[in-house]
């Protein structure tokens, strides 16, 4: 299906987050001449695609005779409250601001703005980068549905969209998808070196483990069924999946209390960095 926008997109910040947004507009088929990059100077995968599809960047960019639809903020949170003041001036009534940075919130962007601007707050994941993230989104007061429908468009070019009711869960869904892969990343360099103290060479290993847990990834992304059951399915009574489950599953010091731990850490300090 086609992304369709009503109005122009800028692209303020060209990393590799925004590049992957980028890439997906594109791919979705965004018409190039809707966008407009704002960064100080291109490089990597974003510079490839402007060349391509001819999109112009410019470092700063002057108010318009017709407001952009989108602003898309997707530059590193320390640099913010330099980059946005004179970004906002471009923006129009009928502009939607969606920002991707972690830990600045709603109100940090609409003290800028004019009042009754619409302003998304999304947080999205590195799998966006192969179209496979996941972002979690919630919208200000004064988002209408169709400019809500126009930030799902654009966040759904890389992966699912999912919306909370209110901003304060912003920070668990940092905690669970934001630094989820992460997560995921360590459980294989942990399996690998479990593998090693096995008797495997580490070349070995390491291959078992990423390969187990990317095919176990993408199974559970096809599958209908949910996490639990598939993994009953993999589990013999008596066997040596049951027996490893036995100590990743012991009661009070298990991998469920121990991510438990984890994620209301890292919401913790989401928490923290919003304040």
């Amino acid at each position: 299906m086609s992304l369709k926008l009503d109005g122009s997109v800028v692209l303020a910040g060209a990393g590799k987050m925004g590049a992957a947004m980028l890439a997906g507009w594109l791919e979705r088929g965004l018409d190039p001449a809707q966008v407009i990059i704002q960064e100080p100077q291109l490089s990597g995968a974003a510079l490839e695609l402007a060349q391509k599809h001819g999109i112009a960047s410019q470092p700063v960019l002057e108010p318009q005779s017709t407001p952009p639809a989108v602003i898309v903020v997707a530059v590193k949170p320390q640099v913010m409250d330099d980059v946005f003041p004179a970004l906002a001036k471009i923006a129009g009534p009928q502009t939607v601001v969606v920002s991707i940075a972690a830990g600045k919130t709603i109100a940090s962007f609409e003290r800028h703005l004019p009042a009754g601007i619409a302003v998304v707050r999304a947080m999205p994941n590195t799998p966006a980068a192969i179209a496979r993230g996941i972002t979690g989104a919630v919208a200000s007061a004064h988002t209408t549905p169709s400019q809500k429908a126009a930030c799902e468009a654009l966040l759904g070019a890389v992966g699912d969209v999912v919306w909370v009711p209110e901003e304060d869960l912003i920070d668990a869904v940092t905690a669970v998808s934001g630094s989820g892969p992460a997560y995921v990343f360590l459980l294989a360099e942990a399996l690998a070196d479990a593998g090693v103290a096995a008797g495997l060479d580490a070349a070995t290993a390491k291959r078992l483990a990423t390969a187990t847990v990317s095919g176990a990834g993408e199974l559970l992304h096809q599958s209908k069924a949910d996490p639990a059951a598939l993994r009953q399915n993999v589990t013999s009574p008596g066997g040596t999946t049951a027996a490893a489950l036995g100590v990743l599953m012991r009661d009070g010091s298990g991998l469920k209390e121990l991510m438990t731990e984890a994620v209301l850490a890292a919401e913790k300090r989401g928490r923290e960095l919003g304040h």
